[in-house]
């Protein structure tokens, strides 16, 4: 039976090593240090490849085409220097670790002031889903970068090469991310800049770390030194260098991972105990803290009692919101100003759908049964009717930093004059700050075009310093 064991045990570890061995394939050092020694530096024809993907990339941003930003990130050469870099910190190659770290501050200053100049005379300046989504990473982008990064190295160190480094190249997403730092050059907007840039140096970083890892597990040979008591100072700053800047980057990853998580469940919990016939969630707002995290949650409808809120505010333990703070909003208990407006809207709302209703069906309805269930009626067909509010808001806020508040629904108006009644689109935008004349009239247009409506009337509350 011990031998049966033996044997079963020994045919899997042949068999699995026979199926991921690394080695077997691959080419000699020498050969995939030098092409990617070549691969690291930004003169010439790499130079100029390098800005004409950036302008193509710049363009299907603009114009908000996946297509076109795929094509220039399969020409575009930013792997390189990258792998370079990480190349060098694995084998201890100082001089490759200073070439692809100049080459990559090149690459990253020339298509900064590349997609910045395209972004200074376009004449399209809106900012489009796939220039917004490359604002701020997510760990999603860690675990692509550091994946594709393996995928890379792996690829580049074979005799044969493959397609595997051009699609790193597009699953990593290198290239975007330095055309919207431009943008936010452009425009002026350094919550774009910064988060872009973010963005590229996190993707970098990953990207090198895996290189270092496959490079470790082939085995190459470490660059030797004469002088031993210079090896060890080489040995000791390249350590330092990956310290400073892979813990900060890990530990950034693990934020990201406990957001991720936290927003998940705060859906789930939302979605799950926010169920009410005629009471609905308009607006949802989470702030992930690392100390306790904030759950705003704005209801519209029937009041809402305390034993039940709380009775919601208990269960946040079961869904792992333990350190969490449930804030809850209802629009016809809390007599702020701004929900005061919002009520005066409803009450004329509903005002205008019970004349109108009793105008046209004054001779049907008998009974005050029948003028209930009527009512009822209409009063599902228009909670059915209700926008995404909380898609739209997250769109908003990030073209919107400050945003505070938001809620958009269709409202009956009577115009008195000649007794007739008409559907409007109200949307409601407060800001943490006042914002310019004209940025009440760009969400109109925008709210107008995303919701697909005819008009849409805009309600400006007053700028809370809070």
């Amino acid at each position: 039976m011990d031998s049966s064991l033996s044997r079963l045990i020994k045919s899997l570890k042949l068999f699995f090593k026979d199926r991921f061995d690394l080695h077997e394939d691959k080419e000699r050092e020498s050969v995939t240090k030098a092409d990617i020694a070549k691969g690291s530096e930004f003169k010439g024809t790499n130079l100029w490849i390098l800005i004409f993907a950036i302008i193509i990339a710049s363009i299907g941003l603009n114009v908000n085409s996946p297509a076109i930003i795929i094509g220039a990130m399969l020409i575009s050469p930013l792997m390189g220097p990258i792998m370079g870099i990480g190349l060098g910190v694995g084998v201890y190659d100082i001089p490759l670790i200073k070439l692809g770290a100049r080459n990559l501050l090149i690459a990253v200053v020339i298509s900064i002031l590349t997609s910045t100049l395209y972004f200074l005379i376009t004449p399209l300046a809106e900012a489009q889903s796939e220039l917004l989504s490359r604002t701020h990473p997510t760990i999603w982008d860690v675990m692509i970068a550091f994946t594709g990064g393996l995928a890379g190295i792996i690829a580049g160190s074979r005799k044969e090469k493959s397609n595997a480094i051009p699609g790193v190249a597009i699953a990593t997403a290198l290239m975007p991310p330095l055309c919207t730092a431009g943008y936010g050059l452009a425009i002026g907007n350094w919550y774009y800049f910064g988060g872009a840039l973010f963005l590229f140096f996190i993707n970098s970083v990953f990207i090198s770390v895996s290189t270092v890892l496959i490079v470790r597990l082939l085995k190459y040979r470490k660059k030797k030194f004469e002088n031993p008591k210079l090896g060890r100072k080489v040995h000791g700053w390249v350590t330092f260098f990956v310290l400073v800047t892979v813990l900060p980057s890990v530990l950034f990853a693990y934020n990201l991972v406990r957001k991720s998580v936290f927003e998940q469940n705060a859906r789930v919990f939302i979605e799950n105990e926010f169920q009410f016939n005629e009471t609905q969630v308009i607006s949802t707002e989470l702030e992930f803290g690392k100390e306790q995290s904030d759950i705003n949650v704005t209801l519209f409808g029937k009041l809402i009692s305390d034993e039940t809120l709380d009775q919601i505010k208990a269960h946040l333990d079961d869904y792992g919101l333990k350190n969490c703070e449930l804030k809850i909003t209802q629009a016809y208990k809390d007599d702020t100003q701004d929900l005061l407006t919002l009520e005066r809207i409803s009450q004329n709302m509903k005002s205008g759908l019970i004349e109108d209703l009793y105008r046209k069906n004054e001779q049907v309805l008998q009974s005050k049964d029948e003028r209930i269930k009527l009512l009822e009626d209409e009063l599902y067909k228009l909670q059915a009717s209700q926008y995404p509010v909380i898609d739209i808001s997250e769109e908003l806020r990030v073209q919107y930093e400050g945003l505070r508040d938001f809620t958009v629904m269709d409202g009956y108006v009577r115009n008195v004059q000649n007794d007739e009644m008409d559907t409007i689109c109200f949307a409601r935008v407060s800001f943490v700050e006042k914002q310019p004349d004209n940025a009440y009239e760009k969400i109109r247009k925008w709210l107008q075009v995303r919701l697909k409506v005819d008009s849409v009337s805009i309600i400006p509350a007053a700028a809370s310093s809070e």
